[in-house]
């Protein structure tokens, strides 16, 4: 299998059980073994952490015409580039929606050019 010349150690997320995996990359930087997970998910997972780690950013935007709330809830539909969290957050700053936001309301698209939308989690009337 050749020399490992790094190991990395990761709790899965994808599924209650928390599985300590490995991953061990070959001298080209290549995924030579996961170990660690007891099932396919995990694997999927250490891979994809590895080689491109993606993020769910949830945060709060202002919201202009409520009597309810000032802020609502809202998160990235799909994931995001790890790398991208940053700027997905200062563009998050700027987005203000106007009441009423029901669920689910994409309010900006394509946030920080990721291809992942700004989305709703809370209600604002």
């Amino acid at each position: 299998m050749g020399e490992h010349t790094n190991t990395r150690h990761l709790t899965c997320i994808r599924c209650p059980r928390g599985c300590q995996l490995t991953v061990e990359l070959a001298d080209d930087g290549s995924i030579a073994a996961v170990s660690g997970n007891s099932c396919k998910r995990g694997e999927t997972y250490a891979i994809a952490e590895v080689t491109s780690p993606v993020r769910t950013v949830t945060t709060t935007v202002a919201v202009e015409g409520s009597a309810e709330r000032k802020l609502v809830s809202v998160k990235t539909v799909p994931e995001v580039p790890k790398a991208a969290v940053l700027d997905v957050m200062a563009e998050a700053m700027t987005v203000v929606a106007r009441a009423p936001v029901r669920i689910g309301d994409v309010l900006r698209k394509d946030i920080a050019g990721t291809g992942s939308d700004l989305v709703a989690t809370k209600a604002a009337r």
